[in-house]
């Protein structure tokens, strides 16, 4: 097998085009361990280099969604569907939208991430909540879905481990920035989930993996053709991350942002991306006839109580206290320091980076640069204006949540280098919302 891992890798290495035996073969035995560490990081720059083409793609997906446990859905007795953001700053979409598509009909098993780098993870938000427990088994996982129709969890040891093991290498030898290795890497984990339909939500902007449309784009159209190619139904969405999602960034901070937006409140852009990627599940399962009576099903599972409804059995069910849903800042932790950034002249503003706020939340403690690092879940900020708001000097831009005044010091300075305030907005980015890819 060693051998022929050599000879894999080198075809790949020149450019070839490598059969679905070979990818098979090369998945396996890393999975296995005869294919040591090494070879498979020399694989993963071959491909970063050499790329794939969409039946390598979806041979490589293949093979990695069926390297564990795969889950079924046989006999639940409604459809299944999920979402997948490819990450940023102060999204914490997932956390009000699977409750609310639950409470529309359509069961949501979601296997979740941690945050890395300036990235949130909803994993690390719902642990903020006392008791919540993402740790559960696969069995466990399908009896949550099947008794409340909804469950958010950790990838477990059986599930997807030629991922879990992949992505380990690329994170350290720089071969993480790869369409085919990231489509499979998504993919893998949410088709070993077994839904019938997925939407996927691909950031754009300077906090998001992809910095251009087009980059972004090429992602979503390799991921759709993957997806479908596997017999699922697959949407995209172009979503602007030029500027942090809400206005509630860190762990504790964003579940009170998604129990706002549970209760039919909190901020525009976030109730209406959560409608959004909610409408469109709907679609594609085929509960809805088409995207507008979809959102407009979310928005009413928002503002009639039943999403929350669905939100208080899901943090019942995983352990966690229930009262987070009535009064979230008595039941979630609380930076003992709280600081405002005051507006240092009057104008409009302009611009706030969402790559520069998320590092900032990361020195806080918000966040984690190593996967075994710690965060601190009272940390991070609250936004008082966005982009396009108006502001005097002396108003207060946002509230610097630390845990010592040393650390609200540091982060104050780097969230004021984020922002800028000028005379007017230059682009608007949610135009990127018109950016679909079926």
């Amino acid at each position: 097998m060693s051998f022929r891992a050599v000879e894999t890798i080198a075809r790949k290495r020149d450019g070839l085009v490598l059969s679905d035996e070979e990818i098979q073969s090369l998945i396996s035995g890393f999975v296995d361990g005869s294919v040591p560490d090494y070879q498979m990081a020399a694989f993963a720059m071959a491909v970063y280099f050499r790329g794939m083409t969409p039946a390598e793609t979806a041979a490589l997906l293949s093979a990695m969604q069926h390297s564990g446990d795969i889950v079924t859905w046989q006999g639940l007795g409604c459809p299944t569907a999920d979402k997948h953001s490819t990450g940023g700053v102060g999204d914490k979409v997932s956390i009000p939208l699977a409750p609310a598509v639950a409470a529309c009909g359509v069961a949501v098993p979601m296997i979740s991430g941690r945050g890395l780098g300036h990235t949130g993870g909803t994993l690390d938000k719902l642990e903020a909540i006392p008791g919540f427990n993402v740790r559960l088994s696969l069995t466990d996982f399908q009896k949550m879905i099947g008794q409340i129709g909804v469950s958010l969890i950790g990838q477990t040891e059986r599930l997807v481990p030629a991922d879990k093991q992949l992505y380990a290498l690329r994170d350290v030898t720089a071969t993480v920035e790869s369409i085919p290795l990231i489509t499979a890497s998504i993919l893998s984990k949410k088709l070993a989930e077994g839904v019938d339909a997925l939407v996927l939500d691909v950031k754009v902007g300077s906090g998001a993996f992809m910095k251009t449309p087009e980059q972004a784009r090429k992602l979503a159209e390799a991921m759709v053709a993957a997806g479908q190619a596997a017999g699922r139904k697959v949407t995209a969405f172009l979503t602007p991350m030029d500027r942090p999602l809400g206005t509630h960034i860190g762990n504790a901070l964003e579940i009170i942002e998604s129990i706002e937006i549970l209760k039919g409140r909190g901020p525009a852009d976030t109730r209406a991306l959560t409608c959004r990627m909610g409408g469109e599940m709907l679609r594609l399962t085929g509960v809805v006839p088409d995207l507008p009576t979809g959102e407009a099903r979310i928005a009413q599972a928002l503002d009639d109580g039943s999403a929350l409804a669905k939100f208080r059995q899901l943090v019942a069910a995983h352990g966690g206290d229930p009262a987070v849903c009535d009064h979230p800042e008595a039941v979630l932790p609380c930076a003992p320091v709280v600081v405002p950034l005051r507006a240092w002249e009057s104008g409009t503003v302009v611009s706030m980076d969402a790559l520069q706020v998320g590092v900032a939340a990361v020195h806080l403690g918000a966040g984690r640069n190593r996967a075994s690092d710690d965060v601190d879940a009272r940390v991070g900020f609250v936004l008082e204006k966005k982009p396009g708001d108006a502001v005097q000097a002396g108003d207060v831009l946002a509230w610097v949540h630390a845990a010592t005044q040393q650390q609200a010091q540091v982060a104050t300075a780097e969230l004021k280098a984020a922002i800028q305030i000028g005379e007017k907005l230059a682009v608007d980015s949610l135009a990127l919302w018109l950016a679909v890819v079926h």
